[in-house]
């Protein structure tokens, strides 16, 4: 049973464009570089052996921040200096959202990373764009603290959820897309209506099931989409 018929021609009725939400990664997906990875290997000595326990599926991202901030050594001085000489924004990025804006989609950033970063290239880029993440604190002597504003209490591996962050948008949108490239995209990309995914969150995608369509960058997404949803302006 059809519970929205379309409306029939000269009925006086104007049918309702679809909501569409975008939602990007940031760490290897907006920015090309893991800028999490990076900073870390300059300025958390000792780190790799908690990433590879994360990536083994061991640890959450969020045990994995908590016993890395006392390896940490950095101020925010250091920090914005190396993030703003490695970054590497996937040049096809700003095209892509103003592509979005055009069509009409809103577009937000989630991340497992950190919003120093994120927050200092989308500036440096003169981006605009509401995002969500994790939070790096300053403290005295060059130490720091994680904070975990968006954790899920009910699974608590990840610093950022995701997943509850799309089902929280869920309500205000018709169709979700879902921009991403590693593990933390996981979760998310099982309930999205449509998945974009780099290499490592592909393989993934295909172990679970999940139909996803791999990418290079933000240009092959646009072209994409170009071809799949009309124009409706």
């Amino acid at each position: 049973m059809n519970d929205h018929p379309i409306p029939s021609p000269g009925s006086g009725l104007k049918c309702q464009p679809e909501t569409l939400l975008v939602l990007c990664d940031f760490d290897g997906t907006v920015c090309r570089v893991d800028m999490g990875n990076a900073f870390l290997e300059r300025f958390a000595e000792g780190w790799e052996e908690i990433d590879r326990s994360y990536a083994a599926g061991e640890v959450g991202s969020r045990a994995a921040y908590s016993r890395i901030a006392p390896l940490f050594r950095a101020n925010r001085s250091q920090v914005l200096d190396f993030v703003l000489r490695r970054e590497r924004l996937d040049p096809h990025f700003p095209e892509f959202l103003r592509f979005c804006r055009g069509r009409k989609f809103d577009l937000k950033i989630v991340s497992d990373g950190l919003d120093v970063y994120i927050e200092a290239i989308l500036r440096k880029y003169g981006l605009d764009v509401e995002f969500y993440s994790n939070r790096l604190l300053f403290r005295e002597d060059d130490r720091i603290d994680f904070a975990f504003p968006l954790a899920s209490e009910a699974c608590g591996r990840c610093g950022t959820c995701k997943r509850s962050l799309l089902d929280r948008f869920r309500s205000d949108y018709d169709r979700i897309i879902y921009i991403g490239d590693g593990y933390s995209d996981v979760c998310p990309a099982r309930v999205a209506d449509l998945v974009f995914a780099k290499p490592i969150l592909h393989e993934i995608c295909v172990t679970n099931g999940t139909p996803s369509l791999p990418y290079h960058d933000f240009g092959d997404i646009r072209r994409s989409l170009e071809k799949s949803i009309p124009d409706g302006s």
